[in-house]
């Protein structure tokens, strides 16, 4: 009997370990590829600037929390506004994420029964999803809006800073998610056509 390890190969010859490392090149090639590559400027340019918005925000959130973090437990002191402050924040954080998700396709999605249908039907349904979409962020976007004109000047308890701000991501967020759909629907009917 051997003490040597059993080497193991797979369809192709590759041993798990060297599998293994392929999968954590692509995974990490694709983690920093640009995902923007190919887009026209205009596209590329808008997001951008919603990922510059974005990390602004998550920046703000994260440094904000350390600070409070290293003063309580430095300085046994904490800023009561950075809870309220990271509240208010993170709509706008979900909001960037969400329309850049749709504008580059990586929205999560669970596609086992939507590949089951012929490619005619697919395109219908996905037609029929991207319809339905923008028919419920346009609601949100409306609903929000409304929200914002009614309390929207109300003050924050520690800030002191508007309430609206904070529910203004979910009015923005929703007529910008709309739009990115709405976008789609357009190019793939311009697609189609040709």
């Amino acid at each position: 009997m051997s003490s040597d390890p059993v080497s193991r190969t797979g369809s192709e010859g590759a041993s798990p370990d060297n599998l293994s490392e392929q999968i954590a090149e692509a995974t990490r090639h694709q983690e920093l590829a640009d995902p923007d590559q190919g887009l026209p400027f205009l596209d590329r340019a808008v997001n951008r600037v919603v990922e510059i918005i974005g990390g602004g925000v998550l920046c703000t959130i994260v440094g904000t929390i350390f600070v409070n973090a290293v003063s309580r437990y430095a300085f046994n002191y904490s800023f009561n506004w950075v809870e309220e402050l990271v509240i208010y924040l993170t709509p706008w954080l979900a909001m960037t994420g969400l329309f850049l998700a749709i504008r580059r396709g990586t929205m999560i999605r669970i596609e086992y029964f939507y590949e089951k249908f012929a490619p005619a039907i697919r395109r219908q349904i996905a037609l029929l999803g991207n319809i339905v979409s923008v028919g419920i962020l346009l609601f949100l976007g409306g609903i929000s809006f409304h929200y914002v004109t009614l309390f929207g000047g109300d003050l924050t308890v520690h800030m002191r800073f508007f309430k609206g701000f904070s529910t203004g991501a979910l009015m923005v967020g929703g007529f910008g998610a709309a739009l990115a759909f709405l976008v789609i629907l357009v190019r793939e009917a311009r697609r189609e056509s040709r």
